[in-house]
C-alpha cells in the first residue's frame, strides 16, 4: 500500500518547489507521484500532513567512518598538522571498540537522514559496518606514499584493501602532501582504466601551500618525525592544487574535499582546464582543526559543482548534513536553499554516480525522504532539524 505525504513544500530539487504538495511512495520507497494540491490522485487517499519542508535524502560527499572511535579525544583548532600527528598517535584501538564506534556512527548517519556516502578508508576494518548498513557506501580506499620509490608498492597494497569491500569501491590518493608524483600518475591510470574517480583532500591548511611553494613548514618537522625522507621533493613555485592536477588527465573525475586555503587563482585554473572537479565542503570540520572556512563566495560563480561532507568525528561533533548547510547558511547568508539543497543531495549523488536512484524527488526513483521541521518558507534556520519519513 502506497503511502502520502504532504508538507509545507516538496523540494523535488530538479524543480521547482510545490507548495503544500503531495508525494506518493511505495513500500518499496519508490516514488510513485509527485501532485499539488487537489490532483485527482489524491481523492479518496489518506493524507500524512506535515510541517517544514520534504526533501530528498542527504548524500554525504566525504567521510571516514573507520575514525569514529576517536569522537571527542583531539583538542580544537590545532591546525591541521597537529590533527594529522594525533590521528596518527590515536588511531590504534581494540577492534571491538571501533566496530562498536562505526556501527553507532553509521546508525547516526542514518538518522540524521543520510543515504549515500563517500567514505575514505585505510583499511578493510570498515566493510563488514557497510555490507550490514541501509546507507549505500561508495569506498574510498586511500592511498598514502609520497616517496616515489614505494609508488607501485602503495598502489598494489591498496588493490588488495580494496578487494575486501563488497559495496562500491575506488582507489584514490590521500592528499597532494601525503602521495608523490609518481603516485598520483598511477592512480589516474588505475582511475582511467576501472572508470573509477578519484576523492583527493585538498588544501585545508595553508601548511600544505607553503611546503609546495617553497618546501618550508610544519610538513617537514612532521615528515621528519615520521622518518619518511622526502629530499627528492623540490619546491614547486606554486601552491599545491595547480601542481598535483597537473599529473592527472583532465577527464578523470576528482572530489577535491575541504579547499579551506584554495585561491581564486586556484579556481581558475581548474575552471580554465576545463577539468572533470567537483568541490566538496566539510565546514564543521574546518571550524573543528583549523578555525577558518572556505572562501566560498569564490566557488559559486563557477560551473563546477559543489558537494557537501561531514569529516569523521575525529574533528566534528555530529555526522549530520544538515548542521554542515546550517553552519553555511549562517556564515554564509546571501546563500538561498534552493541551491544548497542540491549541494547536500544531487550533485554528491551524481559524483558518485547514483543520480539514477539518489539525490532528487522524481517519479521511478528511491532516494530516501527526509522533513525538515522549523523551516522559514523555503528556508532553513538554526533551529531546523530533520526526521526521516523513508
Amino acid at each position: 500500500m502506497n503511502t502520502f505525504f504532504s508538507a509545507d513544500y516538496i523540494v523535488p530539487v530538479t524543480s521547482k518547489a510545490i507548495k503544500n504538495g503531495v508525494i506518493e511512495i511505495t513500500e518499496d520507497g519508490i516514488i510513485e507521484g509527485i501532485y499539488p494540491p487537489g490532483h485527482p490522485n489524491l481523492l479518496g487517499q489518506t493524507i500524512n500532513r506535515k510541517k517544514g519542508m520534504i526533501v530528498p535524502g542527504f548524500v554525504n560527499a566525504h567521510c571516514h567512518l573507520e575514525l569514529s572511535h576517536m569522537a571527542g579525544t583531539i583538542p580544537r583548532r590545532m591546525g591541521l598538522v597537529p590533527f594529522l600527528q594525533q590521528v596518527i598517535s590515536m588511531r590504534a584501538a581494540g577492534e571491538d571498540q571501533i566496530q562498536k564506534a562505526m556501527k553507532a556512527a553509521d546508525r547516526q548517519l542514518y538518522d540524521n537522514g543520510v543515504v549515500a556516502v563517500g567514505d575514505h578508508a585505510n583499511t578493510g576494518i570498515s566493510a563488514a559496518v557497510k555490507a550490514k548498513s541501509k546507507i549505500h557506501y561508495h569506498t574510498f580506499v586511500e592511498v598514502l606514499g609520497f616517496e616515489p620509490e614505494v609508488a607501485a608498492q602503495k598502489l598494489a597494497e591498496a588493490r588488495e584493501t580494496a578487494l575486501i569491500f563488497k559495496n562500491p569501491v575506488s582507489i584514490t590518493a590521500h592528499a597532494p602532501y601525503s602521495v608523490s608524483k609518481e603516485l598520483f600518475r598511477l592512480l589516474n591510470e588505475e582511475a582511467l582504466q576501472s572508470n573509477g574517480r578519484l576523492s583527493v583532500h585538498n588544501q585545508e591548511s595553508e601548511e600544505e601551500n607553503r611546503l609546495f611553494r617553497y618546501k618550508v613548514g610544519q610538513f617537514l618537522d612532521f615528515y621528519q618525525a615520521l622518518g619518511r625522507d622526502i629530499s627528492g621533493f623540490k619546491a614547486q613555485a606554486r601552491n599545491s592544487l595547480q601542481t598535483f592536477m597537473s599529473y592527472l588527465s583532465p577527464e578523470t573525475p576528482v572530489l577535491l574535499v575541504h579547499n579551506t586555503y584554495t585561491s581564486s587563482k586556484d579556481i581558475f585554473f581548474i575552471e580554465r582546464q576545463g577539468r572533470n572537479v567537483s568541490w566538496c565542503f566539510c565546514p564543521n570540520a574546518n571550524l573543528y582543526i583549523e578555525g577558518v572556512l572556505p572562501k566560498l563566495r569564490n566557488f559559486v560563480t563557477y560551473r563546477h559543482k559543489i558537494t557537501v561532507g561531514t569529516d569523521s568525528l575525529a574533528s566534528n561533533d555530529r555526522l549530520c548534513v544538515l548542521s554542515e548547510l546550517k553552519t553555511l547558511h549562517t556564515h554564509f547568508p546571501e546563500l538561498l536553499f534552493g541551491e544548497t539543497i542540491k549541494w547536500a543531495t544531487l550533485n554528491g549523488a551524481q559524483f558518485l554516480g547514483i543520480a539514477e536512484k539518489f539525490g532528487s524527488l522524481e517519479i521511478g526513483k528511491a532516494p530516501g525522504i527526509n522533513l525538515l521541521t522549523h523551516t522559514n518558507g523555503l528556508g532553513i534556520t538554526p533551529d531546523t532539524e530533520v526526521e526521516r519519513l523513508i
